[in-house]
């Protein structure tokens, strides 16, 4: 008994270090974890649980109103937003069988084809719970349809999603643009500047040029899901609210919008109104156009494509994304350069026998039987082909040619506020060269002196040309924003400044001269006989431009008025007839209602009244 007791406290006293370090350990152990869920619980407890509840949280964006935009009166807008709803798809809820059943049936109530619900749905969202809209725009009776039949459209759910409405802008849309759901392409490039799947952004024009102030800031509500993004609480609650978008003011005045609109008429062709002292923009026109409402519009899809696909082009805004031979009016540019040069005496006359010889081809002048004796004056009063052909030709030559042309902003970008403008052409030798591997002709020269051949310009930069006419030497950035205004409380938020675009070097008494030569084409030249308006001098140039097919020709007439104006008074016209127009030489008649209605306070009726074309009622194109 005595052998086992001692044995036992042998043992007990071999083992008692260990289990005091055993003991010691889980004590240190449970110490070491209280203070780790005592960091965890109070230190970090606000960090982890808000970690916790973003995992667990997902945010649906509200839509925010899109700002309004106005014409320089600001008072009826000419967008503004109505009331809509979007509509979705939880793809989650449904077995691949139910989105095939649910697509089919919301095919027919949408108007929309059941392939293009399904394709918004690709089979990596299948598993989901989040919400993918379908389509936006949809009416409040269409979501009272739905709601009444939920059962057969499981899965389905909708949101109040504003849309556009363009009010009566006819002409206006080209440069108010259109917006539209954006592309995955898009979402690329954009994700980071807060921009999301469903999200709405400007396509074109104004919409497009500043959709970051139109576009406000979408508000935030938050739901608590599960690792599926399927919904646990049916409470949801508005974390930030959104911010509407501010609106703009535009330099448009609507009324001469109006009047240039309907003195263009239903010809294919473009009229812009410019305030040459300051570069905006009061009425710019591009026929035809297009209904932008009918985008959110059940069958938009074909609307759209019938846009599209119309050989008309009424996507494209004539003004700024079309180049044309400027043909006669060039000649304003060719008349600049001889006089800066001092290239040749104005008073020297050149005898026009109806045409030229240039190597072995002939070179005509668009009178037959020629003009006889013509100077510098007559010559461009009279657009006589011939002497500027030997202007160009034998005294200027297309390096200098070319020099004033650029000088004068062609062959660049205006640097207007609104995407997509092309910037047409000033060719060269190089360019030939480089573009058809053959080298520059005379004929060449003489095509481009009268304005033909490779030369283009848009009916925009013809503007800016008359503009740096107009002011003797500078012009003006064009542009179409005059205000960002705040809609809660109408106060001005940015004001836009005109900005110089370019200064020239050439002389003022040189512009001024140009400028009395213009007004020598109204009162004696070729313009005499259609600007008969009184209400306004003017001052400007007509132009006939050749694209290859017999009786078929560009019209233009670039000018400005007052003549006798100070500068800051002076407001450009240019207005342009394609050739696919049948020939009537309505570019200088068009102008004419424009100065008349303009100066004379007129609308389109009552302008052609004053300057009895009346007949002009009973022969409307």
């Amino acid at each position: 008994m005595s052998e086992a007791y001692h044995s036992l406290d042998t043992v007990k006293r071999r083992f008692k270090p260990r289990i005091y370090s055993i003991i010691t350990v889980i004590g240190i152990s449970i110490l070491f974890y209280i203070a780790f869920l005592y960091h965890l619980q109070i230190v970090k407890g606000s960090e982890y649980q808000n970690r916790a509840r973003a995992v667990s949280r997902r945010v649906t964006p509200i839509p925010a109103q899109r700002g309004e935009i106005f014409d320089r009166n600001h008072d009826a807008p000419l967008v503004s937003n109505i009331d809509s709803f979007a509509v979705n798809i939880i793809p989650g809820d449904l077995s691949d069988r139910e989105l095939d059943e649910v697509a089919g049936k919301l095919s027919g109530v949408l108007a929309v084809s059941k392939e293009s619900i399904i394709k918004k749905i690709p089979q990596a969202y299948r598993s989901l719970y989040q919400a993918v809209e379908i389509k936006s725009g949809v009416p409040f009776h269409t979501i009272s349809h739905i709601a009444e039949r939920i059962d057969e459209f499981p899965g389905v759910t909708w949101q109040s999603k504003p849309i556009r409405n363009y009010r009566d802008v006819d002409s206006m849309i080209h440069f108010l643009g259109y917006v539209g759901n954006i592309s995955r392409e898009e979402l690329q490039v954009m994700y980071n500047r807060g921009y999301n799947i469903n999200s709405v952004l400007g396509k074109t024009g104004v919409e497009r040029q500043y959709d970051d102030i139109l576009r406000g800031s979408p508000g935030k509500r938050y739901k608590v899901v599960d690792v599926q993004g399927r919904q646990v609480q049916e409470r949801q609650y508005v974390e930030e609210p959104p911010i509407n978008g501010n609106d703009l003011v535009l330099t448009i005045d609507r009324n001469i919008q109006k009047l240039t609109e309907e003195a263009l008429g239903e010809r294919m062709g473009s009229a812009v109104v410019l305030d040459a002292s300051t570069g905006e923009i009061l009425a710019m026109v591009s026929y035809p156009w297009f209904d932008a409402n009918r985008f959110y519009q059940a069958e938009a899809e074909r609307y759209y494509r019938q846009y599209a696909l119309d050989p008309k082009h009424p996507f494209i805004n004539r003004s700024i994304q079309a180049s044309y031979s400027p043909a006669s009016t060039f000649k304003v540019v060719m008349t600049t350069a001889a006089l800066e040069e001092e290239a040749i005496d104005p008073e020297r006359e050149i005898n026009c026998t109806g045409r030229l010889r240039v190597g072995n081809r002939y070179f005509n002048c668009h009178v037959e039987e020629g003009h006889g004796p013509v100077d510098l004056t007559s010559g461009l009063a009279e657009s006589c082909n011939v002497y500027f052909y030997n202007l160009g030709l034998n005294h200027l030559g297309i390096e200098a040619i070319a020099r004033y042309a650029r000088s004068y902003g062609f062959g660049e970008f205006t640097g207007i506020d609104i995407p997509g403008e092309v910037r047409g052409l000033v060719p060269t030798p190089e360019w030939k060269a480089a573009t058809y591997n053959s080298p520059w002709v005379g004929g060449d020269t003489v095509n481009v002196s009268i304005g033909q051949g490779a030369l283009s310009v848009t009916p925009m930069q013809m503007a800016n040309m008359i503009a740096m006419i107009a002011n003797e030497g500078h012009v003006y950035r064009p542009h179409l924003l005059k205000q960002v205004v705040d809609p809660s409380n109408a106060q001005v938020i940015e004001e836009v400044e005109p900005e110089v675009l370019r200064t020239s070097s050439i002389r003022s008494e040189v512009f001024r001269e140009v400028q009395d030569k213009m007004r020598y084409v109204i009162t004696d030249g070729t313009a005499e006989v259609v600007i008969t308006t009184e209400a306004v001098k003017v001052a400007g140039k007509t132009g006939t431009g050749e694209v290859g097919l017999e009786n078929s020709w560009t019209a233009w007439f670039a000018a400005y008025g007052p003549y006798d104006a100070p500068i800051e008074d002076r407001i450009v016209v240019v207005t342009m007839v394609e050739a696919g127009n049948d020939w009537e030489w309505w570019a200088v008649r068009a102008a004419n209602i424009i100065f008349q209605g303009i100066f004379a306070d007129q609308n389109y009726d009552e302008a052609i009244e004053a300057l009895n074309w009346g007949w002009l009622h009973n022969d409307r194109h």
